[in-house]
């Protein structure tokens, strides 16, 4: 098994753990001298955080990209900049790198990037997705059903909006409305008090799996 370097840093009152192995930092050491970029460092990140389309990224960051609150690690020969609000997810995550016959693949674990982290300074979004994968997708799951947050606006016509996609047999499922509006909507409401309308952008003219047809 390779060596391992965890970084170990604190932001906002938590710490920052995350594992690249010895392999991996080779790696990257090696991809970024091969950049023209001076200075260029790795940024780690986690998009759709706290939700089953969770998925950790890595891309260049240059000098002068790195945001305010990314916290920045040091490895020999280079940098990573782990985003702030990933911070959470990507606790005891492990990057390694394994060599093959074809040269060798990048891996990146991250336990907890699909977890709902409802901390104290949790997004609107994070608010919702807790309230989906705890409450609401456990009595759909059922009905091989889902639901999952698109997006959230605010305007002064509808106020402060959720915009949800249902799927799984709830997608074109003939008792869809009655799902989003007595138990989604009422239910994000009562938990969200500052959330005035859920709608739902859900193609259900797709049947194939719906559970009441």
């Amino acid at each position: 098994m390779a060596d391992v370097d965890t970084a170990d840093a604190v932001v906002q009152g938590a710490a920052v753990k995350i594992t690249i192995t010895e392999n991996a930092q080779g790696y990257l050491r090696d991809l970024l001298s091969k950049q023209d970029s001076e200075g260029i460092a790795v940024r780690i990140f986690v998009e759709s955080p706290g939700t089953p389309k969770a998925e950790c990224c890595m891309a260049y960051c240059t000098r002068g990209e790195e945001l305010a609150d990314d916290v920045r690690l040091e490895y020999e020969g280079f940098a990573a900049y782990i985003e702030g609000k990933s911070v959470s997810y990507l606790e005891d995550a492990v990057i390694d790198y394994n060599k093959d016959r074809f040269g060798g693949q990048l891996t990146f674990k991250a336990p907890r990037s699909k977890v709902p982290n409802l901390g104290p300074d949790a997004s609107l979004e994070e608010r919702i997705n807790y309230v989906l994968f705890n409450e609401i997708n456990p009595g759909l799951a059922a009905h091989n059903g889902n639901v999952s947050l698109l997006e959230t606006y605010d305007d002064a016509e509808n106020g402060l909006t959720a915009v949800l996609k249902f799927g799984g047999g709830c997608q074109g499922c003939s008792a869809v409305d009655m799902t989003l509006k007595q138990g989604v909507e009422t239910t994000l409401k009562a938990q969200i008090p500052e959330l005035q309308r859920v709608t739902d952008s859900t193609d259900h003219s797709q049947r194939e799996n719906a559970y009441f047809k």
